[in-house]
């Protein structure tokens, strides 16, 4: 019975991203995101093999990772370095914590398939099917991040063909997923790799054209990433404004379901357009 009452529980809260997502207070959501994630953990608790809650778990940390703990870490960097890093530090267990959710979530409906990425991940997500697909992306989306966060750990870099490997699965199964979110990840996979590390500016801009092209151009993720990958990389100060007034001229409330993602985006773009001297040469 317990158990029972657990799981309904659990179903509810799993189905209660949209009340998040919706919203136009960032500094609220902030706040109350933490008692949110560790109701749900004492909630797995109880259930550990709850694919929603993993789900929501995996999902919930990444993006509370990304959107406050990197940005006051990203923030803080001009003034204090070592604030920034105990901010990154925090950031990188989060997601972590993040990757490990969402390998227990695929786990749970496909034994061993945690495991098996590393023996041989091309047949191990042979096993994933679209009902798989957003816990493909939230781990993916949580171990690149990770791996983003901490450049200098080779145990992690060397994890970096398994993160491609889930983000090219979940395309073939879905990809026009969450309205091009998996392009969103390609954008930043293939435009901050250098051509010798096997990233390709030409398939990023392609990314960032369906991404763009399935969120309607109402998403402000997709001219964030551009801008910071391969404008920053190509030094093309013109394009990186460009893409981020683009960016901020996107209304939030035209999509209240991306409500709180474009207010949390556009305060980056705000940020990035008033650091674009130190980002630049010329």
């Amino acid at each position: 019975m317990r158990r029972l009452a657990v799981n309904r529980l659990g179903d509810a809260l799993a189905q209660s991203g949209t009340t998040y997502a919706s919203d136009d207070d960032p500094q609220l959501v902030r706040e109350a995101l933490p008692f949110a994630l560790k109701l749900i953990e004492s909630l797995l608790e109880q259930s550990p093999r709850h694919r929603g809650l993993l789900l929501a778990a995996a999902g919930g940390f990444t993006q509370y990772a990304h959107a406050f703990v990197q940005q006051d870490a990203d923030e803080a960097e001009d003034r204090d370095l070592r604030t920034a890093a105990a901010l990154r530090a925090r950031a990188l267990r989060l997601y972590l914590r993040a990757r490990d959710y969402g390998l227990h979530g695929l786990d749970a409906a496909h034994e061993g398939l945690a495991r098996g990425l590393r023996a041989d991940r091309i047949a191990a997500l042979e096993a994933a099917s679209k009902e798989d697909v957003p816990l493909l992306y939230w781990t993916a989306a949580a171990w690149g991040a990770a791996i983003a966060a901490k450049k200098d750990d080779p145990d992690l870099l060397a994890d970096l063909p398994i993160v491609e490997g889930l983000i090219r699965r979940a395309l073939e199964l879905q990809p026009d997923f969450d309205h091009g979110a998996l392009h969103e990840l390609l954008i930043a996979y293939e435009g901050s790799r250098s051509e010798a590390m096997g990233g390709s500016i030409e398939r990023a801009r392609r990314h960032f054209e369906e991404a763009v092209r399935l969120s309607g151009g109402q998403r402000v993720q997709p001219y964030l990433t551009l801008a910071e990958t391969v404008s920053v990389r190509r030094q093309d100060r013109k394009e990186f404004e460009s893409l981020l007034k683009r960016a901020l001229e996107i209304d939030p409330d035209a999509r209240p379901e991306w409500r709180l993602a474009n207010l949390v985006g556009q305060r980056r773009a705000r940020w990035l357009l008033a650091r674009a001297d130190l980002l630049f040469a010329d």
